[in-house]
């Protein structure tokens, strides 16, 4: 059980642990003030009168007692069924005893719970009739606070209305936090400097615990105000791996803090009574934290799923922890998708799709008969309108599960009762049938059956959880045939949740869940809408006067289930599974034949290529400066490398072309086409001509045999900022706020003295283009605009298939993934952001301290060149930069890999081209 796992195994036993008090044991919203050691006085004045050794705790709604004895029951007395309550002897109130108690407490109620005798978790039992007790404190001298306290809190329960009542309690609780402070000899160091100190609640399943927050430089505190369970609870600073804003009872006002970099569930949930209390210590702890991993989006893991670095389940978590799910809060427990509908075959074949869910759809909508009722019944409802009345989620479906390893839970939420026997967790099969066909049972799964603790699954703690109407006693959860044990079971739910079909449809559910599909018309569409009161932002409960409907819609809210904070708001993509994975983006050299047939023999080398490409990105920080060559006069602009590798063609704003020999390290040729600035350059296949595009609108096509401008091409009205080419068609970005494909020159015919262009298509845009680039099959291109903008264009049938605007000024320089996945673009904001091809989503964004103005990447780790000179090693699962490399005195502005990624040239605003070679 995910609540309870970081307990120590003694206390998750509660049903065999000396103190067996809990907060349990209290009412849903109810508080535990104070305790006083005392003495149940039984049969007062007769032959069997007795002294019941125990601790009297004082609770906003009931009076509880404790006996030391384990053999007693707890007893449990509600203030609103007390007829009198004073000092024992006093107004009449010992009739009952034939004389005063000195310290005395007498209780004259109607009803009165005995829980956990002999220490064995069952149903409470109950007595009714008018009774009295006496309770004897041992500090006599306390009595007369201890009974003002008890009527005052007594008066309270009495109130007609329940908002009245609320009030009243809050009032009396904010009262005694206003006359208490944070006991700074709780601090572990004299040393430390006090930060801020607040009141807060300390948030655990079903309960909360009031009292102060403290933080210093080195801790955060939490101070009970009862003193329970522990004087002080208190977390390192240096700890801390992760910290979650959040919201409770739609509110947002919780806080939860990790020391683990996994763990479902967190060190501490703290719940503020204002929200700038909760934002304050949030931003303070997070600005402390020098290895602080900042709260992160969900998109940034989602390129981590996508690629197969988290499995389904970790995911899954990650989503959950982001849409404010959390372990200690049961109206928002993790939600996990039912994901196997066969639970009567004797094997399990995860190779047949029948085996599995329909993942498009909620559990309600599954069934087609039932879906068609509510349907209409939803035709029929006034607004606003729902088609479930019941969620996927709640606390009892969360105990419902887990009532085997939690029944003092359920009893909590159940006021002293388990659920009737036929209606108990019993079976697998019988569980998703009346989840299929059930009126109002629509629930979804919990991590538990996904990970590997069977205990939920066994009643070893042997409760009664009583019998069913064949006669049989409930026991242990029923499994499919296709289950050999519990732990059978849970592996092969995990292996179900990792299979291939599951990740090539599970992002439909997380469509319905936390994305697009949870609100609006989307929701309608998908059969996917819930109680208005279930949703973020359904209700505002600070804009409600009435006090008595602010309680109830908020009991709702509790206890009805919430739907996770929206994290998506556009299709998700979906995962790249081996079968959706195409090879690397073939080089200028090979770029003419990358579609032709390749013999076994070249199947062999592309397999040693593509593991000499791992080897080097895995090597990527390993990059050494060899040579240097300043053979420019202003900033480098373009550079492309002869497929022999001896001949590099570099172009500049210096309005030049250049051909430099990597063996004699000598400028061979400079070649000037206009007086203005040449943005970039291209070699085509088979090395005889280099293609230039210049600021003066046009691009040049140079015969490398001839030594001349063999033509121009006059396509733009401004000027030409980036080209590409690939199976004989060009492709120019330009200022006009155009990108064009142009028809061009086969290879065999590049020497012709005259080329003829067609224009095959033209690309608008808003504003002017600055960068654009391919995909390995050529059938898509994205293009980056001075104003921030990426847009994803296919090709095939020259449209746009996204327009995302995710930089804020010019975008430096975009490209796809080898795989064609995804599309890596930076700007001049300092953004490295990932969009997802098929969705159009930003996935990941990464901030740079300035400008990355070029960069190659193989889908995982980025190599750029930044403003300042230096080369960036970044890895994109990861979120961060791992290596600096120095290189150019001014801005890196155009880089070049060879296809085994083990050789890079770059230039730069210092006028120079840098070599680089892998050293490993």
């Amino acid at each position: 059980m995910a609540f309870i796992r970081k307990k120590p195994r003694e206390q998750q036993l509660q049903l065999y642990s000396r103190e067996r008090f809990s907060l349990l044991l209290l009412n849903l919203e109810e508080y535990y003030f104070e305790q006083h050691t005392a003495n149940h006085i039984q049969h007062k004045g007769n032959r069997n009168e007795r002294k019941i050794r125990g601790s009297l705790k004082i609770c906003s709604k009931s009076v509880i007692f404790e006996p030391d004895a384990i053999s007693q029951p707890i007893i449990k007395i509600p203030l609103r069924d007390c007829i009198k309550i004073g000092k024992h002897g006093e107004n009449g109130a010992s009739r009952h005893f034939a004389k005063a108690v000195p310290g005395g407490i007498s209780l004259i109620f109607s009803q009165v719970y005995f829980i956990k005798e002999h220490n064995i978790v069952a149903p409470y039992k109950t007595e009714r009739g008018t009774m009295e007790y006496v309770f004897e404190l041992d500090v006599s001298g306390k009595v007369d606070d201890v009974v003002e306290t008890l009527l005052q809190l007594h008066r309270a329960s009495c109130l007609d209305k329940l908002g009245d009542q609320t009030a009243m309690i809050t009032a009396i609780l904010q009262s005694r936090l206003a006359r208490t402070s944070f006991d700074k000899n709780r601090f572990q160091s004299v040393s430390e400097t006090l930060h801020m100190e607040c009141k807060a609640e300390m948030v655990t399943p079903l309960v909360t615990n009031p009292g102060h927050v403290c933080v210093t430089d080195t801790t955060l505190y939490f101070q009970p105000l009862n003193g329970y369970p522990t004087p002080v609870v208190q977390i390192t600073l240096q700890d801390v791996r992760r910290i979650y804003k959040r919201r409770h009872g739609l509110m947002p006002l919780g806080l939860e803090v990790f020391c683990t970099e996994d763990d479902l569930c967190s060190d501490i949930y703290l719940k503020f009574y204002e929200p700038q209390d909760r934002d304050d210590l949030y931003f303070y702890i997070a600005t402390y934290l020098e290895h602080h991993v900042a709260e992160r989006s969900a998109e940034s893991y989602t390129l981590q799923w996508q690629r197969g670095h988290l499995s389904n389940y970790q995911y899954l978590l990650h989503l959950n922890s982001l849409a404010d799910r959390s372990c200690n809060d049961l109206s928002q427990y993790p939600v996990f998708p039912w994901v196997v509908s066969d639970y009567s075959s004797p094997e399990l074949d995860l190779s047949n799709p029948g085996t599995f869910r329909d993942l498009s759809k909620p559990v309600g909508a599954l069934n087609k008969e039932r879906l068609e009722r509510l349907l209409a019944r939803y035709q029929e409802m006034p607004e606003p309108k729902f088609m479930y009345g019941s969620h996927y989620s709640s606390p009892g479906y969360v105990l419902f599960y887990l009532v085997r390893i939690a029944p003092e839970y359920m009893l909590c939420l159940q006021n002293g009762r388990f659920d009737n026997a036929d209606r108990m967790f019993n079976s697998i099969a019988e569980t998703w049938k009346n989840c299929l066909d059930g009126a109002t049972d629509f629930k979804e799964l919990i991590p538990e059956f996904y990970g590997d603790d069977v205990s939920f699954l066994i009643n070893s703690l042997k409760l009664d959880l009583g019998k069913r109407q064949g006669g049989q006693m409930v026991d242990d959860v029923k499994l499919p045939p296709w289950a050999r044990s519990p732990e059978d079971f849970l592996r092969k739910s995990r292996e179900a949740l990792e299979s291939s079909y599951v990740s090539e449809h599970l992002h439909e559910w997380i469509d319905l869940v936390f994305g697009y599909k949870q609100k609006g018309g989307d929701a309608v569409g998908a059969h996917n809408v819930f109680h208005p009161l279930t949703y973020e932002g359904g209700v505002d409960l600070n804009s409600m006067e009435d006090p008595d409907e602010k309680v109830a819609v908020l009991t709702q809210i509790l206890e009805f289930g919430q739907t996770p904070k929206q994290l998506f708001a556009t299709p998700h993509p979906r995962r790249i599974t081996p079968r959706f994975k195409s090879g690397s983006q073939p080089s200028s050299c090979n770029a003419s034949t990358a579609d032709s047939p390749v013999s076994p023999g070249e199947e062999s080398f592309e397999d040693l290529t593509e593991e000499s490409r791992t080897l080097a990105w895995s090597n990527i920080t390993k990059l050494q400066l060899y040579e240097q060559h300043r053979i420019h006069k202003e900033a480098v602009t373009g550079i492309a490398v002869s497929c022999n590798g001896s001949s590099v063609f570099t172009t500049s704003q210096d309005s030049t072309l250049k051909m430099f020999s990597k063996e004699s390290k000598m400028l061979q040729r400079s070649i000037s086409f206009s007086n203005m600035a040449l943005s970039s350059c291209l070699l085509l296949p088979g090395d005889a001509t280099v293609i230039s595009s210049s600021w003066d609108n046009n691009v040049y096509f140079y015969s490398v045999a001839f030594g001349r401008c063999q033509d121009t091409l006059m396509g733009h009205d401004d000027a030409v900022s980036k080209i590409c080419w690939l199976d004989s068609r060009l492709y120019s970005a330009s200022w006009d706020s155009t990108v064009k494909v142009w028809s061009g020159v086969p290879p065999e015919m590049s020497a012709a003295r005259r080329h003829q262009f067609d224009l095959l298509a033209e690309l608008e845009h808003d504003v002017g283009v600055d960068t654009i680039s391919l995909n390995a099959a050529g059938t898509l291109l994205v293009s980056g605009t001075r104003e921030g903008t990426v847009t994803i264009w296919d090709l095939t049938t020259a449209t746009m298939l996204h327009q995302i605007p995710c930089h804020s000024g010019t975008i430096c320089d975009t490209a796809f993934s080898p795989d064609s996945r995804h599309v890596l673009s930076t700007g001049e904001d300092g953004c490295l952001n990932i969009i997802d091809v098929q969705t159009g989503m930003l996935i990941s964004s990464m901030t740079s301290d300035e400008p990355q103005r070029c960069f190659i990447w193989d889908g995982n780790s980025v190599l750029s060149g930044s403003q300042s000179g230096e080369l960036l090693v970044w890895d994109l699962l990861g979120g961060r930069s791992t290596e600096r490399i120095r290189g150019h005195a001014g801005a890196v502005t155009c880089m070049w890999m060879n296809e085994q990624c083990s050789s890079v040239i770059t230039g730069g605003e210092d006028r120079q081209i840098t070599f680089w070679k892998l050293q490993y």
